[in-house]
């Protein structure tokens, strides 16, 4: 029987700087992985945290880390070919059933879009399977700006709204991401679905913003990156209230996820 408990080596396959505290980590990985999961990430002797799927191909997926703990501080001492330990992948994933064929509106903050670019680029290479896309990114400043290859990207294929809560970036507009949600044309979607990833505060304000704007709450889907430390509801630091984020989410419909909401 396997031992969910249990990391497994798994090789650096590549790192790439995306800013000058974050580092995006490919890794070799045979497990079939859905857009919103995550992995818990470890090294031995130092510590394990739970880091969200940001990439996924053919036999690899990506984390996108900043360097915030022990943890990571030990992550970034690791270079291409060397070993980190994984285990996962955990928690549900974004409703793929119910996105195909609809618009869909994705709205993310901060290191929150790494939660949301696989699924985004599932959407830019798979257009067929989408009515339209419409995107509102947000980032603290010049310096906090991640994927800038993929921003360029989708900004060919969808409906895209970069902004930056403080400074001035070409490409990009000013404010927070509640700031441009009345942009989006709500009313022309015949059918149509909200996903929204970021910290705590903004997913709320974001959420209470589309909701003004007409959007009903059974469309709003939210992503909880709350602190998990087992991934497998043991431990319960990822409870809120009676339910335990790790085995019923990250992903919520906010009918339920308004009451989880910090």
């Amino acid at each position: 029987m396997e031992n969910i408990m249990l990391p497994a080596p798994h090789k650096i396959l590549k790192i790439i700087q995306e800013t000058n505290a974050e580092y995006t980590f490919r890794v070799e990985c045979n497990t079939e992985t859905k857009h919103g999961q995550f992995f818990q990430l470890s090294i031995p002797k130092v510590g394990e945290a739970p880091i969200s799927v940001s990439g996924k191909g053919n036999r690899w997926v990506e984390f996108t880390i900043r360097k915030i703990g022990k943890l990571t501080q030990g992550i970034f001492g690791l270079k291409q070919d060397d070993t980190l330990f994984m285990r996962g992948p955990f928690g549900n994933s974004y409703p793929m059933e119910k996105l195909k064929d609809k618009d869909l509106v994705v709205i993310a903050g901060g290191t929150g879009v790494a939660a949301v670019r696989s699924l985004l680029n599932h959407f830019y290479y798979y257009p067929e399977e989408i009515s339209s896309v419409n995107l509102i990114i947000g980032f603290k400043d010049g310096n906090c700006i991640l994927f800038e290859d993929d921003l360029r990207k989708f900004k060919q294929e969808f409906n895209t709204v970069c902004t930056l809560d403080n400074g001035k970036e070409e490409g990009f507009e000013i404010g927070m991401v509640t700031a441009h949600i009345s942009k989006i044309p709500f009313k022309t979607f015949k059918d149509y679905n909200v996903v929204i990833v970021g910290p705590p505060i903004m997913m709320n304000f974001a959420a209470k913003e589309c909701i003004a704007n007409g959007v009903e709450e059974s469309k709003i889907w939210l992503s909880f990156e709350r602190k998990m430390s087992c991934a497998v509801g043991k431990c319960g630091h990822c409870k809120i209230n009676e339910t335990y984020v790790c085995l019923e989410g990250p992903i919520f419909n906010y009918i339920r996820a308004k009451d989880m909401l910090d």
